[in-house]
């Protein structure tokens, strides 16, 4: 299975697309991390002297870990699409079949191998808002609870993106079905009433995210994400075991 991940991260790496992807989502940060410092920078005479006023962490570390978020949200279908789809079209599926590996073992392994890239971006991320820890004081709960969030949303993201792509032998389609549930989970709950609990709210992985950007980490998010999470690999694990069935 980690060979199988291995051999998966390796091969996002000799893409193109890959490179392009992970140089133009860091060069898109830095350049929001410079406007969100700029920002700061223009009303801390303001608030200087506000009792509890929010600081670097609430103005720039925290804003800057929503941008990834969203980033990741419409980047992650074009990575993901070619995990089982592309297998798929190259006929080279049943050959991945026929390993000696269960189901599980070669999802788990494709899930991590993908993983793996989204998590070295988070990295790569979270050293932009730890450099200002050389010049001032950041608080590292919210910090780490934003972090943990934003890994959970990446895990997540990498999970349903699997799944929409053993769905179909057309990596295209994998990634615009992938990109369409995405973005109707993160906004599923706009169109009822977010102050109180609804299913539709509970869907939302964005209300979800929220209060791990500003510190607070409750077992109901937590479950949420590890729900979704589990639920679309057992989903991915069903579909290509009744197909290596057939």
């Amino acid at each position: 299975m980690f060979n199988l991940a291995r051999h998966e991260l390796l091969r996002l790496f000799l893409s193109p697309l890959a490179w392009v992807i992970l140089a133009l989502t860091q060069l898109l940060l830095a350049y929001l991390f410079l406007t969100h410092i700029d920002y700061f920078n223009s009303i801390q005479a303001r608030i200087a002297a506000i009792p509890g006023a929010p600081g670097v962490t609430e103005l720039i570390a925290t804003p800057l870990i929503g941008n990834a978020a969203i980033i990741i949200l419409l980047v992650s279908p074009l990575l993901t699409m070619r995990a089982f789809a592309e297998e798929r079209r190259n006929d080279t599926l049943p050959l991945l079949a026929s390993a000696p590996l269960s189901m599980t073992q070669i999802v788990l392994g494709k899930y991590l191998g993908n993983l793996g890239f989204f998590l070295l971006l988070a990295l790569l991320t979270l050293l932009m808002p730890a450099s200002l820890s050389v010049a001032t004081t950041l608080d590292i709960y919210q910090l780490s609870a934003s972090m943990l969030g934003l890994v959970l949303l990446i895990a997540s993201f990498t999970a349903i993106g699997l799944y929409m792509s053993s769905l179909t032998r057309q990596p295209a389609i994998a990634a615009v079905s992938s990109f369409a549930l995405l973005f109707l989970l993160w906004i599923i709950d706009w169109a009822g009433d977010s102050g109180e609990f609804s299913i539709l709210s509970w869907l939302s992985m964005l209300n979800h995210f929220e209060p791990m950007t500003q510190g607070q980490i409750n077992t109901q998010d937590l479950s949420f994400y590890l729900i979704v999470i589990t639920t679309f690999l057992l989903l991915t694990i069903r579909r290509l075991d009744r197909e290596r069935l057939d």
